[in-house]
């Protein structure tokens, strides 16, 4: 069961198959950002920064993986901007397959301001934040 999870995020990420995120996502999943203190909670905020994310990272790749009953690590790289940055993605799953918590951590700093940049950009562009 938890490989075919796997394999369904990695489907998500690799074929940005977005409508699978949406049916993956649990209704009241919490999201949290290396780039916020407070989580964000519900599944249209949390595909949006997904979605969001996949177009900000160039060069994407998972490394190590690691499975504890409903919990994943994933180690990953990628380029924003000029940058290389090394992060991971930890998951919680539900009894039902669907992902109740996410959370993201991310180096070195300056790649991780970056993409503070580029996703705040993103979510004023969107609506999600105030115009500066």
């Amino acid at each position: 069961m938890n490989q075919a999870k796997l394999d369904q995020w990695h489907k998500v990420i690799f074929e940005k198959d977005y409508e699978l995120l949406n049916d993956l996502l649990a209704e009241n999943v919490e999201f949290h950002s290396p780039t916020v203190w407070a989580p964000k909670k519900g599944r249209d905020i949390t595909a949006y920064i997904l979605k969001m994310v996949s177009e900000i990272f160039q060069d994407f790749e998972y490394h190590r993986e690691w499975i504890d009953g409903d919990s994943f690590a994933l180690e990953f790289s990628a380029m924003v901007g000029d940058k290389r940055i090394k992060g991971i993605d930890l998951i919680r799953w539900n009894e039902d397959g669907q992902i109740i918590h996410f959370e993201v951590m991310m180096r070195p700093i300056n790649g991780l301001q970056l993409m503070f940049e580029k996703m705040t950009q993103h979510l004023r562009d969107a609506g999600f934040l105030p115009a500066e």
